[in-house]
């Protein structure tokens, strides 16, 4: 059977979230269940790949959020969709130079890639690391929940409104060849754009549907446990109602209906349509900020200068690029947003503020 048939199954005809679930996590034919997207040799580079500085960052912040926590002696830090471990890898060594909180947490990796388990394995070797494929198995708290470039790789169900007719996207199948076309979306599905007020405009509607089954544990989590959720990712805030589906492949743009299954497949985060998935589920998100202003609140320039300081050249040349591909408006430093959802007795805002 062909890989393709393998993706259809039975079925002429999926919807897209099904059809991305698949090309992109299937145990057999997915393309994050064998290969390695990460780095150069792969497909798209993130920002843990791109600098220490930026994991070190994120470090101090969860070390903040901790002491705000009063210090428990045992915390879960649950890191969402680790990659290839850089940003697993920098936090352990970090926190080694602060043994209060190295004592205190426990770091589970949430992974379902076998192939991806395998490489993280390797660049991670402590008994402080567990890994889980399942949130339920988070018993524990408080709990600190982080996800780079998460969200935006869970499959989206996508509709089109045309005046009063709502139409849903799905992959049809025919001679071999994947199709993306739409049908008549069905009462249920409505309801759930109406909800969140997604129907007010004519175009395209990405609702995240699996990303929102993740996120309702992890709410459910943290109001049970305490805590808080912090996520970086590649989107907007302003309702764009156009189509933001896009494959990758070797670092370039590739067609979502081509290389099924070794390329990835990603869409930018509504970031304002989960802060009000958060706020409907009881938990508060006082502000959505960019990347830049978030590495640069928490004195990744600062830190940088420190670390050029006794540096060659070159080596200093290399490290203030990178700080710009992190930071620059026209690179990831405005089109990458941070949402840091919390319980709504918290008061901790530490570069949100």
């Amino acid at each position: 059977m062909k890989k393709i048939d393998k993706i259809f199954d039975k079925s002429k005809s999926i919807s897209l979230d099904l059809y991305l679930e698949k090309v992109l996590y299937d145990r057999n034919v997915g393309y994050y269940s064998k290969n390695n997207p990460f780095g150069i040799k792969g497909d798209y580079i993130t920002a843990p790949n791109i600098s220490n500085v930026f994991c070190e960052m994120i470090v101090i912040w969860v070390i903040n959020f901790w002491e705000n926590l009063k210090k428990p002696k045992n915390i879960n830090f649950i890191e969402l969709g680790p990659g290839n471990g850089d940003f697993c890898f920098t936090l352990l060594k970090t926190l080694k130079n602060f043994p209060e909180i190295f004592n205190s947490i426990n770091i589970k990796l949430y992974e379902k890639s076998e192939k991806l388990i395998k490489i993280q394995k390797k660049r991670i070797i402590s008994k402080k690391v567990s890994w889980i494929k399942n949130l339920h198995q988070i018993k524990k708290g408080p709990v600190i929940f982080f996800g780079n470039e998460f969200l935006d790789a869970l499959p989206i169900k996508q509709f089109k409104k045309i005046n009063n007719n709502v139409y849903e996207r799905y992959a049809t199948l025919s001679k071999d060849r994947v199709n993306l076309i739409f049908k008549k979306a069905v009462k249920k599905q409505i309801s759930k754009l109406q909800n969140y007020e997604l129907l007010k405009h004519n175009g395209i509607i990405e609702y995240p549907e699996y990303g929102f089954r993740e996120l309702r544990t992890i709410c459910k989590k943290i109001k049970k446990l305490n805590g808080g959720a912090l996520f970086i990712d590649y989107g907007y805030k302003i309702k764009k109602n156009i189509d933001t589906l896009q494959s990758v492949k070797n670092h370039k743009f590739n067609s979502v209906n081509k290389n099924i299954g070794n390329a990835d497949i990603t869409a930018l985060v509504n970031f304002d349509l989960y802060k009000k998935y958060f706020n409907y589920n009881g938990l508060i998100v006082e502000k959505i900020i960019n990347q830049s202003r978030f590495l640069q609140k928490m004195g990744i320039i600062q830190r940088v200068e420190t670390l050029s300081n006794k540096m060659s050249f070159k080596d200093k040349s290399s490290l203030y690029l990178r700080l710009k591909r992190l930071i620059d408006p026209s690179m990831m430093g405005e089109n990458f947003k941070v949402i840091f959802a919390k319980n709504k007795n918290c008061k901790f805002s530490l570069a949100f503020n």
